[in-house]
């Protein structure tokens, strides 16, 4: 090869050594200009002299990841402690996002919407509001009622979920009021039923003082005066056991102390033995279980049994027999009182326990009974962490078994 051709080759390999170099220059500074501009997106903002290395920006681009997963890691870390705090509440919660998807929603909400039975109509219901709220932009409130089984009284209220400016969203928040609704309307029964039986006994005085007052003939006045006394008896009665009835609900711990069931028996026996008396009943105690001894209210438990007692009597035809007995079990032992009286219809063991209700009404009003025995024998029972049980078949009598913790068996 001549010098001269060599010189030529020479020259332009220097050419393509600098285009090269042009190139590598210029995807360089590309590249410093594309990591800055990252940088600037991920909150950092390089100045001018930064911006000249690319090291520089490598090493700002690596800053910026690491504070965005950083602040990732703490968006996942609120959005998880979020849910879990929802599950927690008792409402249940959906929500919905822009495009009408439901995005979320709690255990509780699950629960209530899983599909099933009644279920399926809130799950319709819940959706068909989210609906129209998104589409109204207003809330909405429905109340529906479920006839179960079991029966529930369900609310269901919607809100747009907004940033200020534009819409995000709607939350729908279930709430079973269920339990409020029977509360309020115990308290309902509770005060129609207290206004009648006072009001009844009330009454009757009146017009019996009234009758007194012209009456000449001295046997009539004694008898006048015999049922205005026998009134008088029953509203202090009716008193005398709302009160009992209101100290034993406010007692919810108690006092406690080791008490013997053979004690207690005797004395609910001898408490209720006038009632017994007057309705020619025969009470007889049952030996069963051994003596054994139990931690509680020496009143309350008296008084819990004594009702039973009294109930049974009340409701028993003359000349039968009531019996009480105690079963000892390894954990709990059973206060049983069993009559041979008119029994319980099926259809009405749900209701005894409440305030004010009776089976037979004519034949609890003759013979003095104020609805509200069964009623403490219950809140009894669970202030002591028992439970009162029944057992009744309508013409053929009843078995009642206040149950209650067992906590020491004594020496035998």
């Amino acid at each position: 090869m001549s010098p001269a051709e060599v010189a030529l080759a020479a020259a332009g390999g220097c050419l393509a050594l600098a285009v090269v170099a042009a190139r590598v220059r210029s995807s360089r500074r590309a590249l410093r200009q594309r990591l800055s501009a990252v940088s600037a997106r991920l909150g950092d903002d390089p100045g001018a002299a930064e911006r000249a290395r690319l090291d520089d920006a490598l090493g700002r681009l690596e800053r910026s990841a690491d504070n965005a997963a950083e602040a990732v890691s703490e968006a996942s870390s609120d959005a998880i402690r979020l849910r879990k705090s929802l599950d927690h509440i008792p409402q249940g919660v959906v929500i919905c996002e822009e495009g009408g998807s439901v995005v979320f929603r709690n255990a509780r909400a699950e629960a209530l919407m899983d599909g099933r039975h009644s279920n399926a109509l809130a799950a319709k219901v819940v959706e068909e509001l989210l609906t129209s709220t998104w589409a109204g932009a207003e809330p909405a409130e429905r109340t529906l009622e479920l006839f179960g089984p079991p029966r529930r009284t369900l609310t269901v209220r919607t809100l747009t979920l907004d940033d200020g400016q534009r819409p995000l969203g709607v939350v729908a928040i279930i709430d079973d009021i269920s339990e409020r609704r029977r509360l309020e309307s115990i308290r309902r029964d509770f005060v129609a039923n207290l206004s009648h039986e006072l009001k009844t006994p009330a009454g009757a005085l009146g017009l019996l003082a009234e009758t007194l007052m012209s009456e000449d003939d001295p046997a009539l006045a004694k008898r006048l005066a015999s049922r205005i006394q026998a009134e008088a008896f029953r509203i202090s009665g009716i008193i005398d056991e709302l009160l009992d009835l209101a100290r034993i609900e406010a007692e919810e711990a108690p006092r406690r102390e080791l008490l013997l069931t053979d004690d207690i028996v005797a004395e609910a026996m001898e408490r209720s033995h006038q009632v017994a008396e007057q309705q020619a009943v025969e009470v007889v105690a049952e030996a069963v279980g051994p003596p054994v001894s139990v931690m509680g209210d020496r009143r309350q438990l008296v008084s819990a049994l004594q009702n039973l007692l009294e109930n049974a009597a009340r409701y028993s035809d003359p000349g039968t027999c009531v019996r009480v007995r105690t079963e000892v079990f390894d954990d709990h032992v059973d206060l049983v009182v069993q009559d041979e009286g008119i029994g319980i219809p099926a259809q009405e063991l749900d209701r005894i326990f409440e305030r004010f209700y009776r089976v037979d009404q004519g034949r609890s009003r003759h013979t003095g009974g104020t609805g509200l025995g069964l009623a403490i024998v219950r809140h009894v029972a669970q202030n002591h962490s028992g439970e009162v049980l029944v057992e009744s078949r309508e013409g053929e009598g009843s078995t009642f078994t206040l149950r209650l913790p067992l906590r020491e068996i004594r020496d035998q």
